[in-house]
Order: structure tokens, then C-alpha cells, then sequence
């Protein structure tokens, strides 16, 4: 049945919704059913009765990945982590755990390991204490719990440490504690929500490489929570992108930055630039020409049936810009640009280009005395392959 809410907005036509072909094509492939651990089945979220956190969610997690909800802040992403929790329940749909409901299932009696942002460790308890009291819930004998908590303490690097209180460890050893904790009675499926945000740079990628390598060596299944693109990128098997309560697209990192579906895709995930124009024509292997406002043609990648007369919005990521394409001929689109800004960043120089009628376009130049020759205001030819820019429908439709 429909989900019904009131006598208002969340009416029939949310499971209905005309979209939901095209959100679900934008979440890309999911894993086969045989293999999946998780499956969201048209979950969906709403805490007023007016509005959706999360809609028509389906979702299959494959035993074994490391899958990153990636998303801004009220996107759904966290919703979404605390319904397979259990801490939410959903509003409509169903959540499976190796084939069965687990709507109805409490927390603690649903086998999986969290990780919070906060450790949540408690302060009274050293951290032999902490790690053996999801052991003792369970009531798992005494030898066999102090077994584990050595076990767990060499994993996490931290043997000697067993008799500290939290209070007396650095950030970076507290976490790996709640890590520890998380795994410590071998749970099928680990949650972790904004697990490194508390920590500095330096100790966020240190502890990234850590949880990766412990995924690896384990083999338990992950779901990650971020909005940080790059340990996204980094850390995830696949990576799945929410917007309004919407997967925009689930791929792997490598395709999510070079082959982004949509234009918030292409814009949350890395670096952008955006131009906008006008689909002049486009041929029947998907490459379109595209008018700019001064005039000038340019080619690129149509996505999502993209058609003549259409208004675009061009996406090309800084470091697929050339400088001086004339060379390459027909291959390459080039536009005039003049140099607004250099920044000189070590391994590579950043340049802020003017281009009449759109907004500054960022181009990371390798340092290798190419962008030595540019100062501000000098004038100078850019370009791209038609292969890597990418042409997205703009909200709004037809040109005019």
C-alpha cells in the first residue's frame, strides 16, 4: 500500500512519483541479491508528516563492501544509517539483514557493530573495560573475553594500553578503541557515522588508511557515513551520493569523478567548473556541440538525453583543461581566456581564467615550466577533449 500521511503532501503519489524511474537509474547498479547483505526496499523517511528525509529508498549492500553514504547535511545519508541501526525506524518500506525484516528488530538485538564521531566510549571504564562489555552482554566467557580484548588491542595497535582510561588517550587512540569495540564480537555488518570528524587533518588520514586496511584484512562488511568527498573517494568499494533524500548516483569512486550522472554529482564530487550554453547538435554517439553566450562552439559528453535546443550546463574538471590546444586539432574544443590569477601550490600552479560570459574557470597546470610563461592578464588558449567534459540538461528545459 501507498504511504498515507495526513490528508496532506505525502499523499499516494510519493510511491507513485513520476521519478521514480529516473532516481532509480541515477543510483546506477546495486549488488546482485544473492550477494547482498542489506536491502532498503522503497524505504522511505519522515519525522512531521510533511516532508521526506529519505524517499522511495532502494538499496542493495553486497557482503563484504566498504559502502560510503556520501552527502550534504540533511541529505538523508545519516536517516538512513540510523534506520539500519534501528535508533529511526522507517516510515514506509522494508530494511532486510541477510533476507529477513529487521523493521521490528531493537537495536541491540540486530548484531551491528557503530562507530560514532564522539567514540562514546564511557569514561569510567579503562579500555580493556570498554572493549570486553559488548562481550559480556552477550555473556561470552571470562577467558574467552580477555582472549578477544588482547586481540583486539593488537589490531588496533594499542597492546599495553588495556588499563588506560579513555581520558588518557590521544583522539587518534580513542577511535581505534571505538573501532575495536565495534568488531570486538565479530558482527557481520560494521556502521560508522562521521567516525573522524573530531580529528585533525594528519590523524583523519592516518586513521582512514587504518579502517581500510582492517576492512581488507577482515572482510566485514562497512557502511560509512561522510560528507567529506575525498575520504569518500579514498576509503569506499562504492560510493553512494544523496541529495533530498535521494541517491543521485552509487558507482565506484574512480567512475563517480570521472563520469559523473548529474550536475550535483559533478558538482559535490572534487573540483568543477561549469559553463552553460545552449545543444547546437548532437550526434548519434552522444558527443553534442554546445554554443556558448559569446558564440563560440565547444563539445562535450550528453548526458541524460540531452537533445537539440536544449539549455546545458557544461562539467570539465580542472586538471582536463590544456593550455595552448591548437596542436591537437579538431579533437579538442579551445576557447580564448585571459589569466585573472596564478597560485602557486608546489607540484602544480592553479590559474583563475576569464572566459566572456561564464563564471571563472579554475585549470591545474602541472609545474613544469609551461605556466611560467603566464602572468595575470595575459591572454591565452584553452581547451579540452570532448571525452572528458561532461553536458547535463539544465532545471528549466528548452533554450528561450
Amino acid at each position: 500500500m501507498p504511504l498515507r500521511i495526513g490528508s496532506n503532501v505525502l499523499e499516494e503519489v510519493l510511491i507513485t512519483d513520476s521519478n521514480a524511474e529516473t532516481r532509480q537509474s541515477a543510483a546506477g547498479p546495486s549488488a546482485q541479491a544473492g550477494d547482498a547483505i542489506v536491502r532498503f526496499v522503497n524505504v522511505q523517511k519522515t519525522y512531521d508528516a510533511e516532508r521526506l528525509i529519505v524517499r522511495d529508498l532502494n538499496l542493495d549492500i553486497a557482503r563484504g563492501e566498504f559502502l560510503t553514504l556520501l552527502g550534504p547535511s540533511g541529505s538523508g545519508k545519516t536517516t538512513t544509517l540510523m534506520m539500519l541501526a534501528g535508533f529511526e525506524p522507517a516510515t514506509h518500506g522494508e530494511i532486510m539483514l541477510n533476507g529477513k525484516s529487521i523493521n521490528r528488530v531493537p537495536p541491540d538485538k540486530r548484531g551491528i557493530g557503530m562507530v560514532f564521531q564522539n567514540y562514546a566510549l564511557f569514561p569510567h571504564m579503562s579500555v580493556a573495560e570498554n572493549l570486553a562489555f559488548p562481550l559480556q552482554v552477550r555473556s561470552i566467557s571470562k577467558a574467552e573475553i580477555e582472549d578477544r580484548v588482547n586481540k583486539a588491542l593488537d589490531m588496533v595497535e594499542l597492546a599495553g594500553f588495556g588499563s588506560r582510561r579513555p581520558a588518557q588517550l590521544s583522539g587518534g587512540q580513542q577511535q581505534r578503541v571505538a573501532v575495536a569495540r565495534a568488531l570486538i564480537f565479530e558482527p557481520e555488518l560494521v556502521l560508522m557515522d562521521e567516525p573522524l570528524g573530531a580529528l585533525d587533518k594528519r590523524l583523519r588520514e592516518q586513521m582512514q588508511y587504518e579502517i581500510k586496511s582492517l576492512h581488507d584484512r577482515l572482510g566485514v562488511t562497512v557502511v560509512y557515513v561522510t560528507h567529506d568527498q575525498g575520504e569518500a573517494l579514498t576509503m569506499s568499494d562504492r560510493v553512494a551520493v544523496f541529495n533530498d533524500g535521494e541517491i543521485q548516483q552509487l558507482s565506484t569512486p574512480s567512475e563517480l569523478y570521472e563520469k559523473p550522472g548529474t550536475a550535483f554529482v559533478a558538482d559535490f564530487i572534487g573540483e568543477n567548473n561549469s559553463l552553460t550554453g545552449v545543444v547546437d547538435l548532437r550526434d548519434e554517439t552522444g558527443t553534442c556541440t554546445i554554443t556558448l553566450p559569446n558564440g563560440q562552439g565547444v563539445k562535450g559528453v550528453a548526458i541524460g538525453g540531452l537533445r537539440t535546443g536544449d539549455a546545458a550546463t557544461l562539467s570539465i574538471r580542472p586538471e582536463r583543461i590544456r593550455l595552448d590546444p591548437a596542436a591537437e586539432g579538431d579533437k579538442i574544443s579551445a576557447l580564448e581566456a585571459t589569466v585573472d590569477d596564478l597560485i602557486y601550490h608546489g607540484d602544480h600552479v592553479r590559474l583563475r581564467l576569464a572566459v566572456t560570459g561564464q563564471s571563472p574557470l579554475v585549470v591545474k597546470v602541472p609545474n613544469d615550466g609551461q605556466s611560467a610563461l603566464l602572468r595575470k592578464g595575459a591572454t591565452t588558449r584553452i581547451g579540452w577533449l570532448a571525452e572528458n567534459c561532461r553536458a547535463f540538461k539544465q532545471q528549466g528545459g528548452r533554450h528561450g
